[in-house]
């Protein structure tokens, strides 16, 4: 079994990500005299070449923000499918599901307008300084990881097929050894010059480069469509309630509003069951399978569905539903994904929780020639070919996406937790199961993220409606759990231990100011802090 690294202690700040450099990137950058923006945006830059398989500029971003004075604010890094994208345009080419590789999968990358706009509205910082680090090493280029290598593996049939991540990522067709550095000397550039003028990625020569570049693949893309994703400006979070303490999330079209969901549902009833009990995984994952019965039924991302799964009234319906054992649920499979996230809090209390992604691992596979940058299929994972959904592909209409990130603070605003985890639909109930961790049971951010897993299948990507239903559990759950579990209807399968997937990052702090942070076991991730 891995061996648990307790929490890190720091009065001075404090990150958490899932890849050492980009923690240290971070750390300099509170060291420095940076805030927690600062902190955040230097770390994003930093995964685009330490895991870039799950994150880079072609990707969507999200952001909550807390201020020391209290104030939460987020940002939404996601764009818009094609203009001509329409569910008779890919009925008309054979398809019943937006394909997953490829121009047609991609949606317009939100990534370059969540980090400018987190930039604006907080960080005391100029980007060129802080992404630097980053370019100067997609310039000399970052040894090959295990993790990278085995991404490439994964992706390989797809990314031989484009010129521009065979040249960076294959050695005569095949994997890069784990250690072989990859230069990328067409991403430096490109960071650089996003850096200097975010707006060239959506009005700029970047921007007619990929527009191209994606017609010629057969892409319903105007452009149009690509300028108007570069408005991104703070919104309100979408906040609720859950053992006394107010959680923050992000709005649509992330499905913040299913961890809202599930946390109602919960409230009350979690917390008087024992840690990782039976009635509290039975109430986790029936909660879990309504939340998704409804996304699959009811919303879109500009539709209101998620404002009526949210009605008090409605939620007070379901709860008595779960208190009575009757379950809402669907037979659509959940799914990973590839991503990744930071957290972290400086010594003022600004706290950021961060997450981007490209989707699936490298995205679409399909990279803008000359500039390094991987475009995500964001369109393909979340959008459906079904006429009359509400999450139907049409034009300007964002896909629903898998990522959230939150932020908890008590009554008054003071902060209690950020935290966050990948793991496509699996997010919105592990970040369920930390929140219920952290504040029905007080434990520390170490024991929160190395708890064991536990995830219900349904989910609701697009290519993978129609599975059966099951309740993944890591095999630390212990077996007499797992027995009475299945007693009680679930279709239990048991995962290994540490393989439930996800890659939490939690921070906590304390009524005195101290900061406690843990990065997920099932990563190679770690928190650092600063005194």
């Amino acid at each position: 079994m891995t061996a648990l690294r307790p929490a890190t202690l720091a009065t001075g700040g404090m990150v958490s990500s899932s890849h050492p450099a980009a923690s240290l990137a971070g750390a300099r950058v509170l060291a420095d005299g940076g805030n927690a923006i600062d902190a955040t945006l230097a770390m994003a830059a930093l995964t685009w070449l330490t895991l870039p398989g799950q994150c880079g500029i072609g990707g969507d971003a999200f952001a909550v923000v807390r201020e020391p004075d209290g104030r939460v604010w987020t940002v939404n890094g996601s764009g818009y499918g094609p203009d001509g994208g329409t569910a008779e345009f890919y009925a008309a080419q054979g398809y019943s599901a937006i394909p997953m590789d490829g121009p047609l999968a991609v949606s317009v990358p939100g990534a370059p307008a969540a980090l400018a706009a987190l930039h604006r509205n907080g960080a005391t910082r100029e980007l060129a300084e802080l992404w630097e680090p980053a370019a100067e090493l997609a310039e000399r280029g970052l040894p090959c990881s295990a993790r990278t290598a085995g991404d490439v593996t994964e992706a390989l049939a797809a990314m031989r097929a484009d010129a521009g991540l065979s040249a960076v990522y294959t050695v005569d067709g095949t994997p890069p050894r784990v250690g072989t550095r990859l230069p990328q000397p067409d991403l430096a550039a490109t960071i650089r010059t996003l850096a200097r003028d975010p707006g060239w990625f959506y009005t700029g020569g970047f921007a007619q480069r990929a527009v191209e570049a994606l017609r010629a693949g057969g892409a319903p893309f105007s452009g149009d469509e690509w300028a108007a994703g570069a408005d991104v400006s703070p919104q309100d979070p979408l906040t609720g309630r859950y053992a006394g303490a107010l959680v923050h999330q992000t709005a649509l079209p992330t499905p913040g509003w299913m961890v809202l969901q599930q946390a109602a549902l919960c409230d009350g009833a979690v917390g008087y069951s024992g840690w990782l009990s039976v009635d509290a995984v039975d109430r986790l994952a029936r909660a879990a399978r309504t939340a998704f019965a409804d996304r699959l039924e009811l919303c879109g991302s500009d539709n209101g569905g998620a404002a009526r799964v949210l009605d008090p009234d409605r939620l007070a319906a379901q709860y008595r539903a779960l208190d009575a054992g009757i379950a809402g649920g669907a037979t659509i499979d959940v799914r990973a994904g590839d991503t990744t996230s930071t957290v972290a809090v400086d010594a003022d209390g600004r706290a950021v929780s961060f997450i981007h992604s490209l989707a699936f691992t490298f995205g679409a596979k399909f990279s803008v020639p000359g500039t390094g940058v991987v475009l995500n299929n964001r369109l393909g994972r979340g959008a459906y070919v079904i006429p009359g959904h509400p999450n139907e592909v049409a034009p300007r209409r964002k896909p629903l996406h898998t990522l959230n990130a939150w932020i908890v603070t008590d009554q008054a605003g003071a902060l209690l937790h950020v935290g966050n985890t990948p793991g496509g639909d699996g997010q919105v109930q592990w970040n369920m199961q930390l929140l219920s961790h952290l504040l029905d049971h007080g434990v520390d951010p170490a024991e929160a993220v190395a708890a064991p897993r536990f995830t219900v299948f349904p989910g609701s990507d697009a290519d993978v409606l129609g599975a059966p239903d099951e309740l993944r559990v890591e095999e630390t759950l212990p077996e007499a759990t797992r027995s009475e579990l299945a007693r009680r209807g679930h279709r239990v399968v048991v995962q290994p231990a540490w393989s439930g997937g996800g890659s939490a990052q939690v921070i906590s702090r304390d009524d005195r100011g101290v900061l406690s942070g843990a990065a997920d076991p099932r990563q190679e991730g770690i928190a650092l802090g600063v005194d």
